[in-house]
């Protein structure tokens, strides 16, 4: 089965109905490698089914974030976009240029958290790392 199969899988699970708008949504997201801001997806969308609504991008966006599959991404800019939700601790690099997203695995933030934790008194239980920069293809 594919992710964009899975994810639509998990949302009729969780009453959503699976319409032809909503697939294009589901699938741009789960095969993108780019964070993408809801104009996009909804520009990507109407390729694929040109009739789509924004409302429905929206809606769409906001049940597959609610179930965890995509997340928030801070852009450089400040705007909001969309990606594929972490697999376990993967923290992400992001291209300020063309929104290419990289995930990378990091575990070595132990000894930060550890220290955080005694000056604050906070309990971390969960952390997220965002890096910006340029990606190879737009150094140039």
């Amino acid at each position: 089965m594919s992710l964009s199969e899975s994810w639509l899988a998990q949302l009729q699970v969780e009453g959503g109905r699976v319409t032809a708008p909503r697939r294009a949504v589901v699938e741009i997201l789960a095969e993108t490698d780019r964070a993408l801001n809801p104009a996009e997806v909804y520009e990507l969308a109407r390729r694929r089914h040109p009739a789509i609504g924004l409302v429905t991008v929206y809606r769409t966006i906001e049940r597959l974030e609610a179930l965890r599959l995509i997340e928030r991404i801070h852009q450089h800019d400040g705007c909001h976009a969309f990606l594929r939700a972490a697999q376990g601790h993967e923290h992400v690099l992001l291209c300020e240029r063309c929104g290419r997203a990289l995930r990378f695995v990091g575990d070595d933030l132990e000894d930060l958290i550890r220290s955080l934790q005694e000056r604050t008194g906070f309990i971390i239980r969960e952390h997220w790392l965002q890096l910006f920069g340029l990606c190879p293809a737009c150094q140039t």
